[in-house]
């Protein structure tokens, strides 16, 4: 990255996140209009019971609908078996539906997610691909069970279960679940920082997509790649650095700016690297359920001035 370039982007940036933080959740719903993206209140990554949320398609798009989101996107990790139903959901409610999907990829030995938006998700190369990042998933959760049995855990693969609308995609987020349950753990931040994550009880590392794959899946439905919530990465910036690069050779559009997960440094730091990049700038609260997320379904400050929002040409997407 151009250091000079990026101070001074940096500089501009940062003041203008700030003041966006108060417009934040609008909770009423104006006119889709285009004339200006900044001010359209989307909210493109999200999770439903079809993958680790709480809530059901139907249920999202209602929630998305109170809380004034204009544009919506589902995107369940590696399935695509709610669209349908969001689709109708949103319809009904009068929001703009963008077909999404988060998929797994290990990079450099760490677990990554790319969220495709707008995409195809009758294409057969995109089932049969993520029917494929699926598998393994249920011996892996065994395997944790067996992890937090030896540190004096029991039948934690049992009452994961019991969160688990889809059985093919049994994830740690539904042992956390049965953790807290169990009062085990105060709540989910505080399962992650004691089991299920590297150098803890029950973690079980697992070869998900490449980077390649997951980009080459998206782009095949017609989709947009995007990186999701780079912040969260236990990698350094020299990697981040390769991260972008490597995905952008391979035909990645953009990059979550404003999310659920980032500070609002973050928010001002990778709206800095989508500007350096070439990036387009998403925003996503990553929702998962009520009692689980750190913001409301639309209720984020809109992306800082100078990204080119991921959304900016989708005026033709909007449903006669």
């Amino acid at each position: 990255m151009n250091e000079s370039v990026g101070e001074k982007v940096a500089e501009v940036l940062s003041q203008q996140v700030i003041s966006n933080i108060s417009e934040a959740g609008a909770g009423v719903r104006p006119a889709l209009s285009w004339d200006d993206p900044y001010q359209i209140n989307a909210d493109l990554h999200c999770h439903s019971t079809v993958s680790d949320g709480t809530l059901s398609p139907e249920e999202l798009a209602a929630r998305a609908a109170a809380a004034g989101v204009q544009v919506w996107s589902l995107t369940d990790h590696d399935e695509v078996g709610g669209l349908a139903r969001a689709k109708a959901a949103a319809h009904a409610h009068g929001i703009l539906f963008i077909p999404g999907v988060e998929i797994s990829v290990t990079w450099a030995g760490k677990t990554l997610h790319i969220v495709g938006l707008n995409v195809k998700y009758e294409n057969s190369v995109l089932e049969k691909s993520l029917e494929q990042v699926r598998s393994g998933r249920l011996e892996r959760a065994k395997e944790m069970s067996r992890q937090l049995e030896k540190v004096g855990i029991d039948g934690v693969y049992e009452g994961a279960l019991k969160y688990v609308g889809n059985p093919n995609l049994i994830s740690r987020t539904h042992f956390a679940r049965c953790l807290v349950e169990r009062k085990i753990c105060s709540d989910i931040r505080d399962v992650f920082a004691r089991y299920l994550t590297p150098g803890k009880p029950g973690y079980v590392p697992h070869d998900w997509a490449s980077l390649r794959e997951s980009v080459e899946w998206i782009l095949a439905s017609d989709g947009i790649p995007v990186i999701a919530h780079p912040g969260r990465y236990d990698i350094n910036e020299l990697q981040m650095d390769e991260l972008i690069t490597q995905f952008k050779n391979l035909g990645g559009i953009g990059i979550e700016v404003v999310t659920g997960s980032h500070t609002i440094d973050q928010y001002t730091r990778y709206a800095r690297r989508a500007l350096v990049a070439g990036l387009k700038a998403s925003r996503g609260s990553d929702f998962h359920g009520p009692e689980e997320s750190r913001v409301n379904l639309g209720e984020l400050p809109r992306l800082p001035d100078g990204c080119v929002p991921i959304w900016d040409n989708w005026a033709q997407l909007q449903p006669n």
